[in-house]
This record gives C-alpha cells, sequence and structure tokens, in this order.
C-alpha cells in the first residue's frame, strides 16, 4: 500500500520551480491587461453556500460540486465557478452605484469530474465582469479585451467561437417538441449531428423551412454574409431573428476594434451554464483539447442575489493556457 501522505488525490497537483514562475507571469500579464481596461479586482471566498451555486442559478451539477458542512448544518460548496461568487458581491456591494461595474478577479475552482480525461479538479481562473451595461458594445468590448489578453500572455495561434443562446433557443422553442425529443436535440446539436438534428425534426413532422433554418447550428461563419441568406425564414422567428441581427451589429464594432481575425461565429453553440442569455463564446488553441476561455452573457443572473442589472463576463482557464503556450514553442 503505497504512502498517501506523499500523493495527491485524483485531479489536483503540485506546481513548483520554473512551471510556477511561468504561471505567476502569466496571471502577471492578464491582470496587467485587464487594468489597462479599467477593470479594478475583486476577491471572492474559495467556499460559499450551496445556494450560490444551485440549480436555479444554473451554474456546475450538483453531483460534481465538492459539498461539506459548516457548524450549523449549512451546505457550502468549493466554488465551481466565480462568475456567480462575483454576482453575488456586486449585488452586495455596488448596489447603489449608478452606471457600470467593471470588475476582474483570479483564483481557483473546484469541479468534481466524474470522468478527468486530462481535466483537472482544481484549476485556477481569471477573468473580467462588466455589469450594468446590455450593449453590444459591451460585449465587443469584452471580446476585445479577450483577444488581447490572450495575446499579451504570449499566445499566438487561437480563435474564439461567439454564438448567441437565442439562435438554438428559439429555434428548439419554434419547434415545439415533446421534452424527451427536444433533449435528444440538443444532444445533436451539441455534438454538431446536424444529420441526426434533421431526422428527428422530420421524423416529428417540423416545417421545411424550419429545419432548413436548423442549418444554423451546424455552421461556423466568418462573417454575416455566411447568414444572410436564412434571414427571410428567420423572419417567422423573432427570436432568431433578432440574435441574428445582433451578431450583424456585434460583428461591425468587432472589425472596427480590429479582431475578427480571431473570431468566427458558431450558431450551433450551447452552453452548459444555465444563466447566459445573449451571446456565449468559446476559445481554443491548437493541441489544447479543453476551452481556454469561456464566457456570456447572462442579464438575469444578479437578480437571484437581489440586483437586477445586466452584465457579461469570461474566464480564462490559466492550466489550459500554459499548456497552449507551453505546445507553440
Amino acid at each position: 500500500m503505497k504512502n498517501l501522505t506523499l500523493h495527491t488525490p485524483e485531479g489536483v497537483r503540485d506546481i513548483y520551480n520554473s512551471e510556477y514562475e511561468k504561471k505567476l507571469d502569466v496571471l502577471y500579464n492578464l491582470r496587467k491587461c485587464f487594468k489597462s481596461y479599467g477593470y479594478m479586482p475583486i476577491s471572492t471566498p474559495t467556499f460559499e453556500y450551496f445556494d450560490t451555486f444551485s440549480k436555479e442559478v444554473g451554474s456546475c451539477k450538483s453531483n460534481e460540486m465538492f459539498k461539506f458542512f459548516d457548524r450549523e448544518g449549512n451546505t457550502l460548496v468549493l466554488r465551481p465557478d466565480i462568475t456567480p461568487s462575483v454576482a453575488r458581491a456586486a449585488a452586495m456591494y455596488f448596489s447603489d452605484i449608478d452606471g457600470p461595474v467593471k470588475l476582474s478577479y483570479e483564483g481557483n475552482v473546484f469541479i468534481n469530474y466524474h470522468s478527468l480525461q486530462g481535466r483537472l479538479k482544481e484549476s485556477t481562473q481569471a477573468g473580467l465582469e462588466f455589469i450594468g451595461d446590455s450593449s453590444a458594445m459591451a460585449d465587443a468590448e469584452i471580446l476585445t479585451i479577450v483577444v488581447r489578453a490572450l495575446k499579451d500572455a504570449g499566445l499566438k495561434e487561437f480563435e474564439i467561437g461567439v454564438g448567441h443562446n437565442d439562435v438554438v433557443r428559439g429555434l428548439i422553442d419554434a419547434a415545439a417538441l415533446s421534452c424527451e425529443k427536444e433533449e435528444q436535440l440538443i444532444n445533436f446539436i451539441s455534438n454538431k449531428n446536424f444529420f441526426g438534428a434533421k431526422d428527428l425534426l422530420e421524423k416529428s413532422g417540423v416545417s421545411k423551412g424550419l429545419i432548413e433554418l436548423f442549418e444554423l447550428t451546424g455552421k461556423i461563419l466568418n462573417s454575416p454574409e455566411g447568414w444572410d441568406t436564412y434571414l427571410e425564414k428567420a423572419k417567422k422567428y423573432k427570436k432568431v431573428y433578432d440574435a441574428l441581427e445582433y451578431l450583424t451589429k456585434l460583428y461591425e464594432l468587432l472589425k472596427k476594434n480590429g479582431v475578427m481575425e480571431y473570431i468566427s461565429f458558431e450558431l450551433g453553440m450551447i452552453s452548459e451554464y444555465k444563466y447566459y442569455t445573449g451571446i456565449i463564446f468559446t476559445g481554443y488553441s491548437y493541441g489544447v483539447g479543453e476551452p481556454l476561455v469561456k464566457g456570456g452573457r447572462y442579464d438575469t443572473l444578479l437578480s437571484h442575489f437581489g440586483k437586477a442589472s445586466p452584465a457579461i463576463g469570461f474566464a480564462i482557464t490559466v492550466d489550459q493556457l500554459m499548456l497552449a503556450l507551453e505546445r507553440q514553442v
């Protein structure tokens, strides 16, 4: 029997010497970038009450959280996601501030994955939350900072895929499927199996025009020209049409900011976080299977903590970023 006192538990690891120095350098460069855009640092507790990340909030699955109890018997969790923590703090400390609140953070998150597949149960995140602005300008600012931050960290080749919650949600609502079939359809779209999705929709009696619109969920596009031909059909479905029009506006802003070289539009994107309400995005680099960055708009999350306010943010997984930096050398 091995001596467990010399080993770390499954899914966590020690970082030391030059590797840790590199990690500190990456965090410094990210922090410097965030500060240059006017974001002020905030630190929230490593563990919080379970309700901060509950099903109603729409964060991590309950069975993937590390749970324990305090002396009064309250259920506590190691934070699996920092955004709800910052939303809670913002609702508590900045509720009387008129105008936007810009916050930056860094810290470790903990997810008890059932199957690791190369993923760590403890990882470091650094990110931003832009609270109090619902405009496309705010979305463009956040995406622009994502690109700048990754470049400032030294990453040369990466891509940010941008979607919109209402494209997929609007199409699924219009299809009016049973709960079971809706779940199957979401699974097909998530796995980019358009043929499976098309077969399910045809067998469910969905109209030909709507099925053709579902083709959007299988496309990765570089500009609005890719969805122009679908706009006429989308006019029947307001949620889908408005989302496509919004992405067109966002594209123009991102183009003006000079970051479209690193951005594409993935209209079938679905996030595991249920609190997203508008654009969602994920960043990848070559040779790294897990996302470097995740983010999106969450205009209803703060109301869970008593402050109705629009917001958008992102988190860079520093461990994945370091792996990408190592593999590009």
